[in-house]
């Protein structure tokens, strides 16, 4: 059982409790998956359920979990559909308009850890640019995050490159893929909100330096729900 939350398009959170069932012959079969949340209806949980088997095709005879917990991260906003006169907790209904997508974006990916750090830094610097996404390559001790911002399309551009690239290597020296990153947030950005000009990679020296980033740029929300919570 895993328990993950995702911040939802309305500003509230989506937690969700994630059952897989794992067979003896398992990766060679499809695990039995379940998915119940408090926030979201039956109908919602198995549509998020059949979105994940059909995930799960695509990754048989190999481990599987880890990559099914990251795209349900990464695809919840994308798959749930809210009728006009429901609420969630007080908020907004949630909603496919295609708006959205139009509107600035704004993502936060925390990484593990980087082994080959300037190849991997260059990598996303290139990524970014070839992109034209904002933001930030954070460093503070073991804490690695990535903040974006730009349209919403080239951000599921630069996921797919984050997940599916060769970006650093393993503990044996050899190209790997990044298994470790998880998106923490990612939201609209607000009129209070600060959009990034450029990409820039920054090491901060204290919590209280990439706290005071964060502020200056709006961001003290995301840093209080979703950046304190690492340390």
């Amino acid at each position: 059982m895993i328990q993950t939350s995702v911040h939802s398009i309305t500003g509230s959170e989506i937690h969700l409790r994630l059952i897989f069932d794992l067979p003896v012959s398992y990766p060679s079969c499809l695990p039995n998956i379940s998915v119940s949340s408090e926030e979201l209806t039956r109908a919602q949980c198995k549509d998020l359920r059949d979105k994940l088997l059909e995930q799960a095709t695509q990754h048989l005879m190999e481990p599987m979990i880890h990559d099914l917990v990251v795209w349900t991260q990464q695809n919840l906003n994308n798959i749930i559909v809210v009728p006009e006169s429901s609420t969630l907790d007080g908020h907004n209904p949630l909603s496919l308009d295609t708006s959205i997508d139009e509107a600035p974006w704004t993502i936060l990916i925390h990484l593990d850890h980087m082994r080959a750090k300037s190849k991997y830094v260059k990598t996303v610097e290139k990524w970014t640019s070839d992109l034209k996404l904002c933001g930030r390559l954070m460093f503070l001790g073991k804490i690695i995050l990535i903040l974006l911002q730009g349209d919403r399309k080239y951000i599921k551009d630069y996921l797919v490159l984050q997940k599916t690239c060769k970006v650093d290597v393993d503990s044996n020296g050899k190209k790997c893929k990044e298994k470790m990153a998880s998106v923490l947030c990612e939201t609209t950005l607000t009129q209070v909100q600060k959009r990034f000009s450029t990409f820039e990679i920054k090491e901060y020296s204290s919590v209280i330096d990439l706290q005071q980033d964060f502020e200056s740029a709006g961001l003290q929300t995301i840093f209080t729900q979703f950046v304190q919570p690492l340390f």
